[in-house]
């Protein structure tokens, strides 16, 4: 697939769309702008690529909106050399804009299917994600602790696993809630292990489940 004018003339107009709603993180941007989000998505819907909307991309996941990739990962507010856990792989683009802002991503998929298809897509386009197929509730105990964890799905709670793999100081970002809407929250954990909050507004995402599935 390649990644002409057009496409990067597109992306620009993106940028642009997601900077009017409120995304100030300029490195953010960049990212967004230097991604070709059309590689993520089968070739017949390049149309879609840079709509500012979610798009399925299978198994019952969708690729997220680019505003809501942006926000989260402003939320985040990564660093470079950031270890960050990310649970829900999804398409890997999310993944791709952390790496983009100099993180070291570890990344968890439930859907095998989905997993299989990102993970080649991943290693195809030289990315150095490491990817994993799982429950993303167990987190990666191996690899941790992580300086930030990203939740792309809507989750009920956080499973203690994942407070457990976060260092002191360090957050975690989910859209927290069951139903249709969710609770954009940002964690922060302090020296007692416990978990102070900020909260951002709502928004969609489809449910992270708690069971591992081949599908």
């Amino acid at each position: 697939m390649e990644d002409l004018y057009r496409h990067k003339g597109m992306r620009k107009k993106l940028v642009e769309s997601i900077r009017k709603k409120g995304i100030k993180d300029e490195r953010v941007l960049e990212a967004i702008n230097a991604i070709p989000r059309h590689f993520f998505l089968d070739s017949s819907f390049l149309e879609f690529a840079y709509e500012d909307k979610p798009f399925p991309i299978g198994s019952g996941q969708t690729i997220s909106q680019p505003y809501t990739v942006a926000f989260q990962s402003e939320l985040l507010q990564v660093l470079k050399g950031d270890k960050i856990l990310e649970i829900g792989t999804g398409s890997g683009y999310q993944a791709c804009v952390l790496e983009y802002l100099g993180a070291k991503v570890f990344t968890v998929e439930r859907q095998k299917r989905l997993f299989d298809k990102t993970k080649s897509f991943l290693h195809k386009n030289r990315y150095k994600i490491k990817a994993f197929y799982g429950d993303g509730n167990l987190g990666l105990p191996t690899f941790g602790p992580f300086d930030k964890i990203l939740i792309t799905a809507a989750a009920p709670n956080i499973h203690q696993n994942l407070i457990d793999q976060l260092k002191t100081g360090g957050h975690i970002v989910v859209p927290l809630g069951q139903g249709d809407v969710q609770t954009m929250i940002r964690y922060k954990k302090e020296s007692d292990g416990s978990l102070s909050e900020e909260t951002f507004g709502t928004f969609r995402f489809v449910p992270l489940l708690d069971d591992k599935a081949n599908d």
